[in-house]
C-alpha cells in the first residue's frame, strides 16, 4: 500500500501544531514546540489526571541527557534510584559505570514521575491542553490538517493545524486515520501486573529472573509499593480473564524462589506484549511518535525512552520549518533517523526476551556464547551498552562529511565553566569553536556560540537535540559561516 498525502506547502510561523496523546512522548514534544514559540494544542481523551499505573520504570543515559537539556534531569535523579549494574540471563552482569555519559547508570523511576515533570514544563511553556477530547476524524491537504474532535460536553468540532503528531499509543487513532498498518505480532501473552506491598525487601533494586517457563520482575515505586510483572509461558489466558493475587504469587515464586510476602494489591491487570512498527512515521503533514509508531517487549526498558527520543528529534525540526528557518525537506529526516532506531530497539528487546526464555539446546548454546562474548570482548560489550542506553545510536550523514556528523555529542565542558547540555537548554544550535566566534546577529536567537574549555581545535555545530550537525578539524570562518547558513538558517 502506498501511503501518500498532498505535498505540504510552506506555512506561516504562527501556524499551530496539534499533538494527540499526553503520555511522556506527547508532553515532551508539546513542551518543546511551545518553548520554541509554536502554538500547540494537546488532545487527550483521558481526564486531567496522571495515572500511577504506568509500566515504564527505567530512564536510560541518552534520555537523561535529553532531559538534562531541558533542565529536568537533576530533579528526576533526586526522585529516582540509580542502578549501575544489570543482571541478565542469571549470570551476566553488565557494568554501566564505563558509559561515557554524566548519567552512567539506569535511573529507576516510575513513568508517572517523568510525566509530572514534563507536564509542568508544558504548562509553563503555554501548551493548550484539552482533556476528555477524542479524535474522531482527520483530513489533510497541501495547506494543513483538519481534525474532528469530540469533547466532554458538546458535539464534534473541527480544529485546524499545520501539522498533527500522533503520540496516542499502540491503538493510535491518528495512525488509523491516515491508513497506516501496524504490522507485527504478539510476542508474550498473559503478562500479569500487580502493585503490591512486600513483607520482605528484595536484595536488589531491580529484581528480575527467569526459571523454566516463569519470568518475574520487581521494581519499587518509592512509596512502599512495588510493581510486579510476571509471565508463565505455560499459562495462556486472555487479557480480560480475572486475575487474583495468588496467581501473581505463584509466578513470582517459580521465577524468584519467593514471593517476598506479597500482599495488599492496590491494582492488578493482564496484558500482552507486541512487537510492531509502522512502515512510515510520516504521511504528509501527520507524524507518529512513541508507541503510536513502534511497540516492543518491556525487556531492556527501552519503550518510554525511545518515544522520548523520537520527540526530541521531531520537535526542533517542526519548530525550524514553521519558523521559516529550514526547508520542508528537514522533516523527511525524522523518518530516516528514527525509523531505523525503532527497528533496532524491536530487534534488541525481542532478542533479550527470547534468550531469557530459552529452552531448546541451540538457543541455550547461543545464550551461553553471547554471555561469554559480552563478558570478555570489550567492543561487543560497548556496542550492546550503547544500544541499550541509547547513547550508541548515530544518524545517517551525507557522504564526505566529517566523521562526527550525525553522532551524539557528549556533554562537553565549555570555557565559561558550563556544559554543552546546559547550553542546549535554550533549544538552540550550539556552535563550539577554539576562539570566540561572533555570528554578528545573523542567526538571531537560534544559535549559542561557545568555546572549548580545552585546547581542542575542532569546530562543532550541535543540533538542539544534541547530535552533531556539522564538524571540521579547524574553525575556518568561511566554512563555519557556510555551515551556519545551511543548518541554522
Amino acid at each position: 500500500m502506498n501511503h501518500t498525502a498532498p505535498v505540504p506547502a510552506p506555512v506561516p510561523a504562527a501556524a499551530p501544531v496539534i499533538v494527540v496523546g499526553s503520555g511522556p512522548t506527547g508532553l515532551l514534544l508539546a513542551g518543546d514546540l511551545a518553548a520554541a514559540g509554536v502554538p500547540v494544542t494537546l488532545l487527550e481523551k483521558r481526564p486531567e489526571k496522571i495515572s500511577n499505573l504506568s509500566r515504564a520504570f527505567v530512564l536510560h543515559a541518552r534520555t537523561l541527557e535529553q532531559l538534562d537539556a531541558r533542565a529536568l534531569a537533576d530533579e528526576l535523579e533526586a526522585l529516582g534510584q540509580p542502578l549501575d549494574r544489570l543482571r541478565l540471563f542469571g549470570r551476566l552482569t553488565i557494568d554501566l559505570t564505563p558509559l561515557p555519559s554524566r548519567f552512567n547508570h539506569l535511573l529507576v523511576l516510575p513513568q508517572y514521575e517523568v510525566e509530572k515533570a514534563l507536564l509542568r514544563r508544558a504548562v509553563e511553556a503555554g501548551v493548550d491542553f484539552r482533556y476528555e477530547t477524542e479524535l474522531t476524524g482527520l483530513t489533510q491537504d497541501a495547506d494543513g490538517v483538519t481534525v474532528e474532535v469530540r469533547g466532554p460536553t458538546g458535539p464534534s468540532e473541527s480544529l485546524h493545524a499545520a501539522y498533527v503528531v500522533g503520540t496516542d499509543g499502540m491503538r493510535s487513532a491518528v495512525r488509523d486515520a491516515i491508513g497506516l498498518p501496524f504490522p507485527g505480532r504478539s510476542v508474550i501473552r498473559s503478562v500479569v501486573l500487580a502493585d503490591v506491598l512486600l513483607d520482605e525487601k528484595p536484595d536488589t533494586l531491580l529484581t528480575v529472573a527467569t526459571v523454566g517457563d516463569a519470568f518475574a520482575f520487581i521494581a519499587p515505586f518509592g512509596d512502599g509499593y512495588y510493581r510486579v510483572i510476571g509471565w508463565n509461558r505455560a499459562r495462556d489466558a486472555a487479557d480480560d480473564e480475572p486475575l487474583d493475587l495468588d496467581e501473581v504469587r505463584e509466578i513470582t515464586r517459580l521465577a524468584l524462589g519467593t514471593d517476598f510476602g506479597m500482599r495488599d494489591a492496590r491494582w492488578m491487570s493482564r496484558f500482552h506484549s507486541d512487537e510492531r512498527q509502522a512502515p512510515a512515521y510520516r504521511v504528509g503533514r501527520v507524524f507518529l511518535a512513541g508507541d503510536a509508531a513502534h511497540v516492543h517487549t518491556p525487556a531492556g526498558g527501552q519503550g518510554m525512552n525511545t518515544g522520548l527520543q523520537d520527540a526530541a528529534n521531531l520537535g526542533w525540526k517542526l519548530a525550524a520549518v514553521l519558523g521559516g528557518h529550514a526547508p520542508l525537506t528537514l522533516l523527511d529526516t525524522y523518518q530516516s533517523e528514527r525509523h531505523p532506531v525503532g527497528k533496532a530497539v524491536l530487534r534488541s528487546s525481542g532478542g533479550i526476551v527470547r534468550l531469557a526464555m530459552a529452552k531448546r539446546p541451540w538457543t541455550l548454546a547461543l545464550r551461553a556464547t553471547l554471555t561469554t562474548v559480552l563478558d570478555h570482548v570489550t567492543p561487543a560489550r560497548r556496542k550492546a551498552l550503547g544500544q541499550l542506553t541509547g547513547i550508541g545510536y548515530a544518524y545517517p550523514a551525507p557522504r564526505g562529511t566529517h566523521h562526527l556528523t550525525g553522532t551524539r555529542a557528549p556533554d562537553i565542558s565549555l570555557a565559561n565553566g558550563t556544559r554543552l547540555y546546559e547550553a542546549l537548554r535554550g533549544g538552540r544550535f550550539v556552535l563550539i569553536t577554539p576562539e570566540a566566534y561572533d555570528p554578528k546577529g545573523a542567526h538571531g536567537d537560534r544559535l549559542t556560540p561557545e568555546r572549548w574549555a580545552s585546547d581542542r581545535r575542532t569546530a562543532l555545530l550541535v543540533r538542539p537535540d544534541g547530535y552533531v550537525a556539522w564538524a571540521a578539524d579547524d574553525a575556518d570562518p568561511a566554512a563555519v559561516g557556510a555551515a551556519l547558513a545551511e543548518h541554522v538558517g
